[in-house]
């Protein structure tokens, strides 16, 4: 049945399906349209997509079948052209037909904002695209940086000069002092990690890609790796001692050693996550402070029962260029990050989940996502370029 020319609005129904037999006409049984009856029909009508003019039949509907009770066909407005019809699941075959418009009224007509539909695709993003990006390098080399300044001065600040002995106060304050500035300097270009432990607890929150952290957690031991290399050549020997190599100390076992750690960055990723959370509407203050004092809170703590570490790049620095790996020094690796895994289940999986499906999610690990807003934004940049070059 095709559509016929006539005036007035043209409806359109979708996926329709006639359930049963037909209703039997007023007359009983079956007769023909025009005498009061209907005739009769398959049991059950395929998906359709076609098209009735309004006052074919009785009523704005199929004009040659009456349908049985309790079926109600599905009808929407015209549809704007064979590439919307599409998306609303209308046939291929039978298409709704553009509406023509004057160029006055098309002039007058406003524009709607484009919305991203399943027949508009964004850009097909690659994992080849996020690692040849300017910005990926700028985000690596920004944690090597920041690593290499907060583990030169963290370790600085607890190095035992003979006239005056570091308090764990001060090296309390070193490490959040240090921990804060980075985070607020270079946070920017690369989220500012600057812990193993934490960037592997933001891929488990879906958060970074997989690529992305593995080049973040590289960057991160040699820069720890160069950090202390560097004060470690620059501080005499009287003053270097082991260079503040995390150690047991108190009697501590390796087990509690490790609860010891794992509750210190517990804490210490529940802040960075809930600070740097871009959801949050209430007021969050400065989140490099609160990290800053996080940090400060583990280290007045933590120094008595393992020298504080939080951040397995932090002990291993130290440890390469001192070479002393004690058997303990797995403590400073399985305590931080079961913590801070443990705090990203918690806060992106329960406290606060994302919206995100199961395939964005997976986009977002192979570093193919794209957010809905970000490829509106290059749509949109692609179409001033295109107008510029046009004039």
């Amino acid at each position: 049945m095709r559509a016929t020319q006539t005036a007035g609005p043209v409806y359109t129904a979708a996926w329709v399906t006639w359930p049963g037999r037909v209703r039997r006409c007023a007359a009983g049984g079956p007769g023909v349209r025009g005498a009061g009856g209907c005739e009769r029909a398959p049991a059950r009508l395929a998906p359709c997509a076609l098209h009735w003019p309004l006052g074919a039949g009785a009523a704005p509907g199929p004009p040659a079948l009456c349908p049985p009770r309790g079926a109600r066909p599905l009808y929407s407005a015209p549809l704007p052209g064979p590439r919307q019809a599409a998306c609303h699941g209308v046939g291929t075959a039978r298409r709704a037909e553009p509406r023509r418009q004057t160029p006055a009224a098309a002039a007058a007509a406003p524009t709607a904002a484009p919305r991203r539909s399943r027949c508009h695709r964004a850009p097909k993003a690659t994992m080849k695209k996020e690692v040849c990006s300017v910005a990926f390098f700028k985000a690596v080399l920004a944690e090597f940086l920041a690593t290499l300044i907060f583990v030169f001065f963290g370790l600085g600040s607890a190095l035992k000069w003979p006239s005056a002995l570091p308090t764990i106060l001060q090296i309390s304050i070193a490490f959040g002092l240090a921990i804060g500035t980075l985070a607020q300097a270079l946070g920017p270009v690369s989220g500012g990690h600057i812990n193993p432990a934490i960037t592997l607890a933001l891929l488990i929150g879906n958060q970074i890609s997989l690529l992305r952290a593995i080049f973040y957690v590289a960057a991160q031991l040699v820069g720890a790796i160069a950090g202390a290399g560097i004060l470690y050549w620059l501080a005499p020997g009287n003053a270097r001692g082991n260079l503040a190599v995390n150690a047991l100390s108190n009697n501590t076992t390796p087990g509690k050693a490790m609860v010891v750690e794992l509750i210190l960055t517990f804490q210490l990723a529940l802040c960075i996550f809930s600070s740097t959370d871009s959801r949050r509407t209430s007021p969050v203050g400065s989140p490099a402070l609160s990290i800053g004092l996080s940090v400060t809170l583990g280290h007045l703590v933590g120094i008595y029962f393992t020298g504080c570490s939080m951040n397995p790049a932090r002990s291993f620095g130290p440890a390469v260029v001192m070479n002393r790996f004690s058997p303990s020094h797995w403590v400073f690796w399985v305590g931080p990050i079961m913590g801070a895994v443990l705090a990203a289940i918690l806060y992106f999986y329960l406290l606060f989940p994302s919206s995100l499906s199961f395939h964005d999610r997976v986009a977002v690990v192979k570093g193919t996502y794209e957010p809905e807003e970000d490829w509106e934004d290059h749509r949109e940049e692609r179409k001033k370029t295109i107008e510029l070059t046009a004039h």
